[in-house]
């Protein structure tokens, strides 16, 4: 468990080329294993829980190489996966877990899903609840609530369900899981999530149709689709959002991002900086395959207060909350984080580790069961202290952006949690901080 040491800089001045999106890497790997023919995908994340669903895809029989951050899959077509010999690995990555075990529902096999020991107490009712809604046949410890989860999949008729969460993970789960069924599956309710599965799956050819208050998807009938997608995964916002706050609450500082992910449903944090004060720009908007990206740059700034909440706000930013945590910590005046219950069900139970480490470094919060309230420091230096991720990917570098601006040492315990999705962070830092 690696432990790092962190001064605040006098200086933060870079042009950062963030990770590829971790929501489309893992989505490029998986569809491209049902398409019919090779797909090349470049500026793969290469993190720890994207190369357990290449892992994954490779144990139920897809032919899929890498090179670097270069991805080839072959497809083995949409009813060409083979029942896995062993039970499949996810790591600690939900993603994997939840969007493989919507495809392998609807497929004609049994496999077993599993994960580290973070996986697997994280709760798994929210899908399994919905897919055997559809008639998928899935059991798990907890009557299913907790991995392992075994699947023996079937055929799937289709139908209708409304969704009662945002849940990008449970949308793109029922989605994959109709992909190979016999009739149209109809998505109402909470269907404001990420977009990420109805763009990519619409792009390799699949009826898919969007409207403000449902999601159809039509199981292909033409033997070829999917077809494959080769394309460049943008950067990851998720990942840039800790550069751009640690821009705008560093006293000298300009940083960009370029060529990072504009999905709407993916900005909201940039939403909420702008909203607290942040100097923002962004230039070169352009589409790349299916998503719009652009180079997002951010400089240093006087950030207020602000309230972080509603339903069509908290699903955008659902994964930036412990870093933003962070920007409000050394804003003016107050922060309410609302509506966002889903953080108890992350990595770790975001709002308590949050809380704790707010109060290490000298700031005061109100936990409450779907966010906190807090004041900031109002541009005061923030306390030195020991710090723990708790093997929580977000909260190493959320403690990391803390220390660019703290009075004395910050120490991070189990640094290397990073891996999960960013694995040249450390390296990053120090480059824009020499």
């Amino acid at each position: 468990m690696a432990t790092i040491s962190l001064q605040a800089p006098q200086a933060l001045r870079g042009i950062i080329d963030v990770p590829g999106d971790k929501s489309i890497s893992h989505r490029a790997v998986i569809f491209n294993a049902v398409a019919e023919g090779s797909a090349q995908i470049d500026h793969f994340l290469t993190g720890a829980d994207c190369l357990a669903t290449i892992d994954c895809m490779r144990a139920l029989g897809v032919d899929v190489s890498r090179d670097g951050d270069r991805v080839r899959v072959v497809g083995a077509g949409l009813r060409g996966l083979r029942e896995p010999a062993a039970v499949l690995d996810c790591g600690n990555s939900g993603t994997t877990l939840r969007l493989l075990s919507g495809l392998l529902a609807g497929q004609p096999l049994f496999a077993i899903l599993t994960g580290d020991a973070s996986l697997r107490a994280r709760p798994q009712q929210r899908i399994v609840g919905p897919l055997r809604a559809l008639g998928a046949h899935l059991d798990g410890r907890r009557n299913g609530d907790l991995a392992p989860l075994a699947v023996r999949g079937r055929t799937l008729e289709g139908g209708h369900y409304a969704l009662p969460i945002a849940s990008a993970q449970v949308k793109s789960a029922l989605l994959l899981a109709a992909l190979a069924g016999t009739g149209p599956l109809k998505l109402t309710g909470r269907i404001d999530s990420r977009d990420h599965t109805e763009r990519m799956l619409s792009a390799m050819g699949i009826d898919v149709q969007v409207r403000s208050d449902a999601i159809t998807l039509h199981p292909p009938t033409h033997p070829v689709f999917p077809y494959p997608l080769s394309l460049r995964v943008p950067g990851d916002p998720s990942s840039a959002a800790f550069w751009w706050v640690a821009a705008a609450i560093h006293p000298d500082a300009e940083l960009t991002t370029p060529a990072v992910c504009l999905n709407p449903s993916r900005t909201g944090a940039l939403d909420v900086l702008r909203a607290m004060g942040a100097k923002i720009s962004i230039q070169n908007e352009r589409l790349e395959g299916s998503e719009p990206v652009g180079d997002v740059t951010v400089s240093s700034s006087t950030l207020h207060g602000v309230e972080i909440a509603g339903a069509d706000l908290i699903p955008r930013l659902i994964d930036e909350i412990p870093v933003l945590a962070i920007a409000a910590a050394y804003a003016h005046g107050d922060t309410v984080i609302r509506d966002a219950q889903e953080l108890r069900a992350k990595e770790t139970d975001r709002i308590a580790t949050v809380a704790a480490g707010l109060a290490a470094l000298g700031i005061h919060s109100e936990p409450t069961a779907d966010g906190m309230g807090l004041t900031g420091s109002g541009g005061v230096a923030l306390h030195g202290a020991a710090l723990h991720s708790h093997g929580d990917h977000r909260l190493a570098m959320a403690w990391a952006v803390a220390a660019l601006v703290a009075q004395d040492t910050i120490t991070i315990n189990d640094a290397d949690a990073v891996t999960v999705s960013y694995p040249t962070f450390w390296e990053t830092l120090r480059q824009i901080a020499a």
